[in-house]
């Protein structure tokens, strides 16, 4: 973990485009909610092959608007070079100095997989087609991508996409810290040294979690779940457990070095702020 200790903890949120324009009236008071805590930026999801192109953009037109920090997700994978230009060029021009670049999931039915079949290659392209402009957050898999064949060829994929020039990256969610150190040995001793953030996942519906984190290959370990199915419908319950697992998780990673906390919100904001209070994450920050 001594790489990790060396770099300033940063602490920011996650949003998924809303699909609807009262879904977006919605969202824009969680936002003002959780944003009144000071996170260093809001990043924006991008469905797979852009099916949400529209609506990650309204998103992020929306957060610039309000003076928001802004990271916008750009998933490659069924894109073109001149798609990813003209939105490369819409960011810049909107002041944007911050991208999440990810492979992304390919549609159902789509058969192109586009100019960019992996992110190590988006990467590529961003820093020869912006130089130094964008800082570049790419994915990391302490638990390991359910697609890769081993966990060395996944550590040598992620190797490639910091080479390729990305600045630090955010991880997959895990419940267990451990998996979280091993990874960040395992890369130490690649000599990646740059800051992977912890994504870290509030527990507020067991059913949705679980279904979520079986198709994401992110491990619910079966403590947590035993214990999380006992409480059957009580979601109350579930939150009050989850929060405290959480929150312990979370400050067992802050205590070993990692460098913040990337929050995955589901756009919600209340299990987010009790988790930051407990944290005392703006004290730190």
């Amino acid at each position: 973990m001594k790489s990790q200790q060396a770099f300033k903890p940063t602490f920011s949120f996650e949003l998924f485009p809303p699909k609807t324009d009262a879904g977006m009236e919605k969202l824009k008071p969680t936002v003002r909610r959780l944003n009144e805590v000071g996170p260093l930026y809001f990043s924006v999801t991008y469905g797979a092959g852009g099916s949400t192109r529209d609506r990650t953009l309204e998103t992020v037109d929306w957060l610039r608007s309000e003076g928001i920090e802004t990271a916008p997700h750009l998933s490659c994978i069924g894109l073109h070079k001149e798609e990813i230009l003209e939105l490369l060029h819409h960011y810049r021009d909107q002041g944007i100095h911050r991208l999440v670049a990810l492979r992304g999931d390919m549609p159902s039915g789509m058969g192109d997989t586009g100019d960019f079949p992996y992110a190590n290659e988006l990467v590529e392209f961003i820093r020869a087609e912006t130089g130094d402009h964008f800082h570049l957050e790419v994915a990391a898999y302490p638990e390991y991508h359910p697609q890769a064949q081993t966990a060395g060829i996944d550590l040598e994929n992620f190797k490639r996409k910091v080479d390729a020039g990305a600045n630090a990256a955010i991880t997959q969610y895990f419940y267990n810290a451990d998996s979280y150190f091993d990874f960040i040995d395992s890369c130490e001793k690649m000599g990646i040294n740059i800051p992977i953030v912890p994504g870290i996942m509030p527990i507020n519906n067991y059913q949705q979690l679980a279904r979520f984190s079986d198709a994401c290959g992110a491990e619910i370990p079966r403590w947590l779940r035993k214990r999380l199915e006992e409480f059957g419908d009580d979601l109350d319950s579930i939150r009050a457990f989850g929060l405290d697992v959480v929150t312990n998780m979370c400050q067992r990673l802050l205590d070993n070095g990692a460098p913040g906390l990337h929050f995955y919100t589901m756009n919600q904001a209340d299990l987010i702020l009790s988790l930051w209070n407990n944290l005392g994450i703006s004290a730190r920050a």
